[in-house]
């Protein structure tokens, strides 16, 4: 969590205190712009380009949200401007019937669990539009309204998004009822 000292040094334009600022905040920054973008080169320019419109807007930060809220979605809105420039964050294509027989299992789903390279590659096989609103809500707990803003689609079309991307994942985690160890 950054200081309010450290703040109100960079407010003031203080280029060591926006230094320890990026410091504290890179490794969370990186992370999340790579969950968006799905490379290490990519995530790299648009933590890069974050930091460049937190400098620009550092002066307007009023602080009636946390520090770390605003800056998550200045690098949630660099990451999709990112995917929309590269053309990989398309419309939501028609996508395929989800539905299918549930495959029982002697393993309660509930008891299930999962372990973060599973959960990586699964979201790694979500469209960029699926794997955003999930990285949104999920990881960084984003309301749909506020995900909806960001996307610039309604709420219904995030909660439409996220139940999908939430069957996908299920189905990708867990088909054939098998079991993963953490």
């Amino acid at each position: 969590m950054v200081s309010r000292e450290v703040l109100t040094a960079c407010r003031r334009g203080d280029p060591p205190a926006f230094e320890e600022l990026v410091r504290i905040t890179y490794r969370h920054v990186y992370t999340q712009a790579f969950r968006l973008v799905q490379d290490r080169q990519d995530a790299e320019d648009v933590a890069q380009e974050a930091y460049l419109r937190v400098f620009r807007g550092l002066p307007g930060f009023r602080g009636d949200a946390q520090f770390e809220t605003w800056l998550y979605r200045i690098v949630a809105n660099t990451a999709l401007t990112h995917l929309r420039r590269r053309k990989r964050f398309g419309e939501l294509a028609l996508e395929p019937d989800l539905e299918q027989a549930a495959v029982p299992s002697e393993v309660p789903l509930s008891d299930r669990t999962v372990d973060r390279d599973a959960i990586s590659k699964a979201l790694q096989g979500l469209s960029p539009s699926l794997r955003t609103v999930v990285v949104l809500k999920e990881i960084y707990g984003l309301s749909c309204r506020d995900i909806g803003r960001e996307l610039g689609v309604s709420e219904g079309a995030v909660k439409v998004r996220l139940h999908r991307a939430r069957q996908r994942l299920k189905q990708a985690l867990f088909e054939g009822g098998g079991r993963f160890e953490v």
